[in-house]
C-alpha cells in the first residue's frame, strides 16, 4: 500500500471512513451526531425550553419577534404553552434534519424550507448564526459524558454544514 493510501486510511479511519462530500463528514460522525441528539430528543419540551431560554437570555429583544411571546415577561415564558409548543417544533425541526443526515440532499431541502420560512417571517441570517452561538454552549453540558473530543469534531462539522445550507436562502 502507498504511504499517501497508508495516510488517507489512517486518517479516516478514526472518523468511520471516507467523507460525505456533501457534509464532509464520515458515518461515524454522522452517528455520533444522531446518537448524542437522541438524548435531546427524549424529553423535547425541556430540551427546547433549555434552547429557547438560552437564546433569549443571550439575545433578549429577539423575544420581541416572536408575536405569541412579545410582552410576555421572560420568567413566565416556560409555562406558557404557546412557547412550549414552539420550543418542540425547534427540537422538531432539528431533529427532521438529523433524521435525514444519511440523505444530504433532502437534509437540504429540509434546512431550505427552514430558513426560507424563517427569513419571510424576518429573521436573518444573523439570527441563525447567533442560535448556532447558543448550541455550541448548550450542547456540552446536555451531553455530559459522551461529549468527547470525537463528537465534539462531528457536532462541529455538523454545524458548519447546517449553517452553510441556511445562509444560502440569505445569499439569493
Amino acid at each position: 500500500m502507498s504511504f499517501v493510501r497508508s495516510l488517507y486510511k489512517y486518517l479516516t479511519e478514526g472518523h468511520g471512513g471516507e467523507l460525505d462530500e456533501k457534509t464532509g463528514m464520515s458515518e461515524k460522525q454522522k452517528k455520533l451526531v444522531q446518537n448524542t441528539w437522541a438524548i435531546v430528543r427524549k424529553d423535547d419540551v425541556s430540551s427546547g425550553l433549555a434552547i429557547m431560554n438560552a437564546f433569549f437570555t443571550r439575545y433578549p429583544e429577539y423575544q420581541d419577534q416572536f408575536k405569541s411571546f412579545k410582552g410576555i415577561p421572560f420568567e413566565e415564558l416556560s409555562k406558557n404553552k404557546k412557547f412550549q409548543a414552539h420550543c418542540v417544533s425547534v427540537i422538531a425541526g432539528l431533529s427532521n434534519v438529523i433524521d435525514h443526515i444519511h440523505n444530504p440532499e433532502l437534509m437540504e431541502a429540509s434546512l431550505i424550507n427552514l430558513a426560507e420560512r424563517h427569513k419571510n417571517r424576518g429573521q436573518t441570517r444573523e439570527h441563525f448564526q447567533n442560535l448556532r452561538y447558543v448550541l455550541e454552549d448548550l450542547i456540552p453540558s446536555v451531553f455530559g459524558k459522551q461529549y468527547t473530543q470525537e463528537v465534539q469534531e462531528a457536532w462541529k462539522k455538523m454545524f458548519d454544514y447546517l449553517f452553510l445550507i441556511l445562509c444560502q436562502v440569505y445569499n439569493v
